[in-house]
């Protein structure tokens, strides 16, 4: 399935009621003949009522299909990508993340 991704800005922390987050970087990853982009970050829970934790992250909208193809109203670029479903892809993938990046998870679209 094609989605619209709308590239963050990056090392840029957003608040909420029980932490933070903040995307580090973006990834452009050459699987087999196609290119897989994935963002790293962090989510911080230090402001809960219930306690403190945090995680470094993946987040995998998929392959690109159009690298940044326009700018949306808030100013931000916005790529086509294809999202990825087909699950050995996505454990692949996962490990070949892993190899590289201190992450606790890597998610899918």
């Amino acid at each position: 399935m094609q989605m619209a991704y709308t590239h963050s800005k990056l090392n840029e922390e957003s608040y909420s009621i029980a932490g933070h987050y903040c995307l580090e970087k973006e990834v452009r990853l050459q699987y087999h003949d196609r290119t897989v982009l994935y963002a790293i970050g962090y989510a911080v829970v230090d402001t809960s009522c219930c306690g403190v934790g945090g995680c470094r992250y993946a987040l995998v909208p998929g392959y690109i299909i159009n690298w940044q193809k326009e700018i949306n109203g808030s100013s931000l670029p916005v790529s086509l990508v294809e999202t990825i479903s087909d699950k050995s892809t996505q454990n692949d993938i996962t490990r070949l993340i892993k190899e590289t990046e201190i992450i606790t998870q890597v998610d899918f679209w």
